[in-house]
């Protein structure tokens, strides 16, 4: 049985109330976060994504979704395009997917060369130390679903129209793949859980939990404090100088959708 919805929505808005805590320790502080999501198709990462950024500051915290390299970012060193995207002081980088397409997606589908895919397992723990060497928190969540679970998720999103867009003919083929993507994941793991930058499962199987779990999770890595903030008064507002607003016919306005709502 799933988590309540009412006892879920009260921890997520305390959770949320301390990742506001958390990102302005990280702006006051300088700190550099990289959060890493990566997982099963429909395991529950954008909806976790979604809920840790709901109410954070984006000039702070972004979200990082990368689109299929260019044909000039293909002969780049593999980790180059990311880079680009990593926290400077004062910011947090979530990245919705990451470097680890390569040894999921792209090694699964045969998008790289058998070179590519050992010259990532290789380089990836270097280049994650040398992060977390250089001051970056670094912490890469995986989010794990059953193949039921998968299925049927897949399943509604076909029957709903607000969630097709997620369904993607990549998506589609990682259920036919389902202990390819498995294999890739434990040797991804064998590689890349190292002391420097271990890995953290989800499992997704019910959503609500998931998403406090990370949260949570999160929340008890990052060695923050709560950091004072300016008092804030608002000003009492001036009087009146004779300033009239121009007619409202004389403005093109939005029609009152809503209006004919009430008067259903």
């Amino acid at each position: 049985m799933g988590l309540n919805k009412a006892v879920y929505e009260r921890e997520l808005l305390r959770l949320q109330t301390d990742l506001a805590r958390l990102q302005e320790w990280v702006r006051v502080e300088g700190a550099r976060l990289v959060v890493v999501f990566e997982g099963r198709d429909a395991a529950g990462k954008g909806g976790t994504i979604k809920r840790v950024a709901e109410h954070l500051n984006p000039r702070v915290a972004r979200i990082a979704a990368l689109p299929k390299p260019t044909e000039r970012e293909r002969t780049q060193w593999y980790f180059q395009r990311y880079v680009e995207h990593l926290p400077a002081a004062g910011e947090i980088v979530l990245f919705d997917r990451s470097w680890y397409n390569r040894a999921g997606v792209e090694h699964v589908m045969g998008f790289c060369t058998p070179a590519e895919y050992q010259l990532f397992l290789r380089q990836c723990p270097v280049f994650e130390r040398m992060l977390v060497e250089d001051g970056i928190l670094l912490r890469k969540y995986w989010f794990s679903v059953s193949d039921a679970v998968q299925e049927e998720r897949f399943r509604r999103r076909t029957e709903d129209p607000l969630r097709r867009w997620k369904l993607s003919p990549m998506d589609l083929e990682s259920l036919t793949r389902w202990e390819a993507y498995s294999r890739a994941k434990d040797e991804m793991f064998v590689h890349t859980d190292t002391t420097d930058s271990p890995w953290y499962v989800v499992e997704g199987d019910d959503k609500r939990s998931a998403r406090l779990n990370m949260i949570a999770h999160l929340l008890s890595s990052v060695p923050y404090e709560d950091v004072a903030l300016p008092s804030l008064v608002l000003p009492p507002r001036p009087a009146p100088t004779g300033y009239e607003r121009p007619p409202k016919t004389l403005q093109t306005a939005v029609p009152d959708h809503a209006a004919t709502l009430r008067k259903a």
